[in-house]
């Protein structure tokens, strides 16, 4: 019993102690003036940098790019796509977009810029187009519409930052223009992607 009553008043006198005594660092941890004097080694590896996409020669080639990849996309949903809604969407797309890439064409010119088109896909859209048409007969229309939601959301983020922010008046107007008609695309895709599920 004398030997139980000495251990436990030990290990009170020892927490008693530890929660009187002053809080010091963790052992081996920086202090917060260490860890500002240490920067970390490279921290531009750890965080993407965006391209400036309210640069004209940035933004040109994306809009292009949206453009050129829509009507791709559209034409081969016009080829392989099962429901009528889905087939009537891409013939819009081809319309819409080809209207959108004649008028950025009209904007550059306007503005004086020389900036150039891109006339082909970059290789990660057209892996995205290959991967589109390797898609079941079963799947495609749902592949194709999740893809058009993708895709659209992105545009209009693009035009309507390049809108608020972009460094080429005649540009800013082609993208203020646009993004409302990319807006209802965006709308409509969302209600054939949901009516396929």
């Amino acid at each position: 019993m004398n030997r139980q009553l000495s251990v436990a008043v030990t290990v009170v006198a020892a927490l008693s102690a530890a929660a009187c005594s002053p809080k010091t660092d963790t052992e081996g941890a920086a202090t917060p003036a260490e860890q500002a004097a240490t920067p970390s080694a490279n921290p531009a590896a750890t965080i993407p940098t965006p391209a400036d996409e309210t640069a004209a020669p940035v933004f040109v080639q994306m809009a292009a790019v949206s453009d050129m990849f829509e009507i791709l996309a559209a034409r081969l949903a016009q080829q392989r796509a099962q429901s009528p809604a889905v087939k009537s969407f891409a013939s819009q797309m081809i319309k819409d977009h080809t209207k959108s890439t004649n008028d950025l064409t009209a904007a550059i010119t306007a503005s004086g810029q020389s900036l150039t088109v891109p006339t082909t896909l970059p290789q990660a859209k057209q892996a995205v187009l290959d991967d589109l048409n390797k898609a079941s007969p079963a799947e495609f229309d749902k592949d194709y519409m999740g893809g058009q939601v993708d895709a659209h959301q992105d545009a209009l983020n693009l035009l309507q930052r390049y809108a608020e922010d972009g460094d080429v008046d005649q540009l800013k107007s082609f993208a203020a223009a646009t993004a409302p008609i990319v807006q209802q695309h965006l709308d409509r895709a969302k209600t054939i992607r949901d009516e396929l599920k």
